[in-house]
C-alpha cells in the first residue's frame, strides 16, 4: 500500500492535470444536460435529460472527491509514512579484506581497491545551496538517532524524501519525507538502532510540483553499534 501512496505523491502534478481535464468534461456534460432538461417539453424527454444530468453530477462529485483525496494524501499521508525495516547483510570489515590481500587473495585485493572510494564519495546530484546533505558527512560513522542536516531549495518545489540502502545496493527504503523548503537546516531524523552495523548509503531526492525528480544527492556513511 505504501508503494501506491508514494506513486500517487510522485505523480501528483500529472494527476491534478488529468482530474482537471475530467472535471471540465463533467462540468460541460452537466451544463448541457441541464439545458436539455430546461428546454424539454415532453415528460419522457425531461426524464431522459434528468437522468443524464444526474449522471453528470455524480461524475463531477467523484472527480472533486478524487482531487481532494489526492491533495490530502500528498500533503499529510506520504510525509508521515515511517521507514520500512531493512534486513541488510553487514558489510565485511575492511581489515579482513586487507588481510586477505596480504595473503595472496586476488579477489580480496580487488575489494580493497573498490572499498576506499565508496566510503567517502558523494553523488553528482549533491548541489550546494540547492540539494545537499551536509551532516552527517560522507564516510562519517553514526549511531542511534541521527539528525540529517542539509538544504532543499529548488524552483517549482514539490516535496522531498530521504532514503537508505546498504552500500552498493539499489534496494532503497524510504525513511521519511517533507514538503517544506530547508536552508541549511534539519531535513529530518534517521533512527539507526534497528540496522546492522556496516556501510550504508543515504539518498536525498527532491521532486518538483510536476512530479519530476531532480538528480538525487547520495552520500555513504557507516553505522556503528551503539
Amino acid at each position: 500500500m505504501e508503494e501506491v501512496y508514494r506513486f500517487l505523491a510522485t505523480y501528483e502534478g500529472l494527476i491534478y492535470i488529468l482530474l482537471s481535464l475530467g472535471g471540465l468534461f463533467a462540468f460541460r456534460w452537466l451544463w448541457k444536460s441541464w439545458r436539455e432538461w430546461r428546454d424539454s417539453v415532453f415528460g419522457l424527454e425531461r426524464e431522459f435529460a434528468m437522468r443524464r444530468m444526474s449522471q453528470a453530477l455524480m461524475v463531477s462529485l467523484l472527480i472533486l472527491l478524487l482531487f481532494f483525496g489526492e491533495l490530502f494524501l500528498a500533503s499529510f499521508i506520504v510525509p508521515a509514512l515511517p521507514s520500512t525495516d531493512l534486513a541488510i547483510t553487514p558489510t565485511q570489515d575492511a581489515l579482513d579484506q586487507v588481510e586477505g590481500a596480504l595473503y595472496g587473495d586476488p579477489a580480496a585485493a580487488l575489494n580493497v581497491v573498490a572499498l576506499a572510494p565508496e566510503s567517502s564519495t558523494t553523488d553528482g546530484g549533491c548541489v550546494p545551496g540547492e540539494i545537499i546533505l551536509t551532516s552527517p558527512e560522507p564516510g562519517q560513522e553514526v549511531s542511534g538517532t541521527v539528525s540529517l542536516v542539509g538544504t532543499v531549495n529548488v524552483d517549482n518545489f514539490g516535496f522531498y524524501k530521504y532514503e537508505v540502502s546498504s552500500q552498493g545496493s539499489d534496494a532503497w527504503s524510504t525513511i521519511s519525507a517533507g514538503r517544506k523548503l530547508v536552508n541549511n537546516g534539519e531535513v529530518g531524523l534517521w533512527d539507526t538502532a534497528s540496522l546492522t552495523p556496516g556501510d550504508y548509503q543515504l539518498r536525498l531526492e527532491v521532486t518538483d510540483n510536476q512530479g519530476q525528480p531532480y538528480p538525487a544527492c547520495i552520500i555513504s556513511v557507516r553505522v556503528r553499534a551503539p
